[in-house]
């Protein structure tokens, strides 16, 4: 199994070696405890959260997780993110420093309102 080839989360998580697997798990958690009934599933071959639409990608390279809140996720939160490498849509956590666990909660709970809104937004 390779991380392109899971089919969940867990599978995903596992083909990674124990400390990254740690991580993997804290930021899970993360996301989780914020958004309690977004759904787990694996889009673009990494770890995603839905809810009303998708709230969070992420996913562990090299030298960093990568982490998605496209678009608009990247853009309210961009003064907390100066201090990462940011790309088009995503954000890179280094593993050589603590994971901005506080700063991932406040992401997915932004998504989180921000995908209620457009949910009632569209039923209008």
């Amino acid at each position: 199994m390779t991380p392109t080839t899971a089919t969940t989360i867990d599978e995903y998580i596992a083909t990674f070696s124990e400390d990254i697997q740690a991580i993997l798990q804290e930021i899970r958690a993360t996301i989780k405890a914020a958004a309690p009934d977004a759904e787990e599933t694996i889009s673009y071959a990494m770890p995603t959260f839905k809810q009303n639409g998708v709230l969070v990608h992420f996913g562990a390279f090299k030298q960093h997780i990568g982490f998605y809140a496209t678009p608009s996720g990247n853009e309210a939160f961009q003064k907390e993110l100066s201090k990462y490498k940011t790309g088009k849509g995503s954000i890179q956590f280094p593993l050589d420093k603590p994971m901005p666990l506080d700063l991932i909660r406040q992401m997915v709970e932004f998504k989180v309102a921000e995908n209620a809104e457009n949910v009632k937004g569209r039923k209008k």
